[in-house]
């Protein structure tokens, strides 16, 4: 019998929000399909997990009953999570246990049965105040207009105009690196500061020039702007512009990474793992933030 829409429910005695990114990272992996979030979540005792079960089953498709739907459910209750499980199995919905093998393994490493204790704080983390920091100093140095704060910074991102360079330094920020952003525009020598920054700190960012029209012609309407003023949307001006920053890019011997349809956590890991290897080299090293470990093979 032919499924007429696929669900996601998502169990939790907190928010959901855990159980709610991983499936939406899950169902990614899966384009060709659509996949419907729902969230059912303050779930902290056995009767309102009842009252959860009775919704699924008067919510359900009479046409094809329960199938179509996979459960992820973080529950740290022993019992409540018993109690999924036997649901699922007599439902015959696959399921997912995200808190329960977290709890067990942590268990299994510390010697002791977790608290089961729903709703618990997570609480202030070790990396928190390094984050927030980080973020600040991104958003303060964005475009290079502190260029004084170069010496401060623990990733330097240069490149031309709209070619990812704030996304991916704010990003970096929450990742807890203080990480400043500087623009090259064509006929202006960079801020002098660049060239006194250790080199392996520097990676610069290119893109398409055919992506970085639609982004820039987008940019000056929304601006309420029109034409290509100074060539900053002109096809064959931004092929220039983008050779002379090349040229910039390895007059600072800095390596280049594409941003053309690279996804902002996928270019942040590769500038972590450039600034690291190169630091490496010189027999230095990228300062970690705090609360985060570097795991070596």
């Amino acid at each position: 019998m032919a499924v007429h829409s696929l669900e996601i429910h998502v169990i939790a005695d907190s928010s959901g929000e855990t159980a709610a990114r991983l499936a939406r990272a899950a169902r990614v992996q899966f384009p060709g399909k659509r996949f419907a979030i729902v969230r059912h979540a303050r779930v902290r005792n056995s009767e309102q997990l009842l009252r959860v079960f009775d919704a699924l089953n008067e919510s359900a498709d009479p046409m094809v009953g329960q199938a179509g739907r996979v459960i992820f459910f973080t529950l740290v209750n022993a019992q409540m999570r018993g109690m999924m499980h036997r649901y699922c199995k007599d439902k015959d919905i696959p399921c997912a246990d995200l808190m329960g093998d977290a709890l067990t393994a942590l268990g299994e490493v510390a010697g002791i049965s977790a608290d089961e204790v729903p709703m618990r704080p997570v609480g202030v983390e070790a990396d928190y105040f390094d984050r927030i920091s980080a973020m600040e100093f991104a958003v303060r140095n964005d475009d290079g207009v502190m260029p004084d704060s170069l010496r401060e910074c623990d990733i330097c991102l240069v490149g031309a105009s709209r070619s990812g360079k704030t996304p991916l330094s704010i990003y970096l920020g929450y990742a807890g690196y203080k990480t400043v952003n500087v623009p090259i525009v064509p006929g202006i020598e960079p801020p002098q500061q660049l060239r006194q920054i250790d080199r392996w700190r520097i990676v610069g960012l290119t893109i398409d020039a055919e992506r970085l029209l639609k982004i820039r012609t987008r940019r000056l309407k929304s601006l309420g702007g029109f034409g290509n003023r100074d060539g900053y949307s002109d096809l064959a001006k931004i092929y220039d512009e983008l050779d002379e920053v090349s040229a910039v890019q390895r007059s600072l011997g800095c390596p280049i990474i594409d941003t053309t349809g690279l996804a902002l956590e996928e270019a942040a890991a590769r500038v972590i793992e450039i600034v690291e290897e190169r630091a490496h080299r010189v027999g230095a090293h990228l300062r970690r933030p705090a609360g985060s470990m570097k795991i070596t093979p």
